[in-house]
């Protein structure tokens, strides 16, 4: 990788707004643009120095008086599987994940939009419209797939592909050293199916076959409760001030 290939990009400071994780915080969040070229490459730099993509946006944050949010990764061809995962795995070995161009679809869409109602009422994506959740899958200069999951149909033995309704979905780049989970939702009526942590298994099974060394979840932040599930899946790496750490 050449330096011309991420060279001199330009960074931007938000200014602050409410915390989403921790009460009587704020949070601020240093940006730059993901466009032309040399995207896949800054995005690679990037998300190795704990910055995470939205869009053409790659971000992290950049609050004063806190450091609460740690980026991390998952060591994938390390991974443990522990007797809860496993179970997962199996309770969802009836779903194929499909990896396609990253095209919104109006099922995709009404898929999202419940799934927000549901869990994030609360959050600002509730009220994106599909023009908003289109720019969200299309609006990339990077290594982007959506990954569908659906059930196992009498054809799918043959097409290699889900059928009926769609469970799941998520948004992934793929980076020259693992893959980066962007943003996933799912049927939230599928209760018993933990259908988040099977997306995440699904990553790291697929960064295995890949020969890719981590799967990225972005941020965990101790103390917050919509973030204790990542640390499951290990072992991982945190990112510190003296580079990543190994977490066992």
């Amino acid at each position: 990788m050449t330096r011309q290939a991420y060279d001199n990009p330009q960074f931007y400071l938000t200014a602050p707004t409410d915390c989403p994780y921790l009460p009587d915080r704020k949070e601020r969040k240093v940006f730059t643009h993901l466009v032309g070229p040399n995207a896949p490459a800054l995005n690679d730099v990037l998300t190795q120095g704990g910055f995470r993509r939205s869009q053409n946006i790659a971000y992290r944050p950049a609050c004063e008086d806190c450091r609460a949010c740690v980026s991390i990764r998952v060591c994938a061809q390390e991974f443990q599987w522990t007797k809860s995962l496993k179970r997962v795995w199996k309770d969802n070995q009836d779903l194929i994940g499909t990896e396609l161009p990253p095209g919104p679809s109006t099922e995709q869409y009404d898929l999202f939009h419940d799934y927000l109602n549901a869990r994030h009422t609360n959050g600002g994506m509730t009220e994106m419209s599909p023009t908003d959740y289109s720019m969200m899958v299309e609006d990339t200069h990077v290594d982007t797939a959506i990954i569908e999951y659906r059930r196992r149909g009498p054809y799918s033995f043959i097409s290699g592909e889900g059928e009926g309704p769609l469970i799941g979905v998520a948004l992934t780049d793929r980076l020259c050293d693992g893959l980066s989970m962007v943003y996933s939702f799912f049927d939230h009526n599928e209760t018993d199916r933990s259908l988040g942590t099977f997306m995440i298994l699904d990553h790291i099974t697929r960064a295995q076959h890949l020969g890719l060394p981590y799967v990225y979840l972005g941020y965990w932040v101790q103390g917050s409760p919509k973030m204790a599930y990542k640390e499951r899946f290990k072992p991982q790496e945190h990112l510190a001030a003296q580079g990543w750490e190994r977490q066992d």
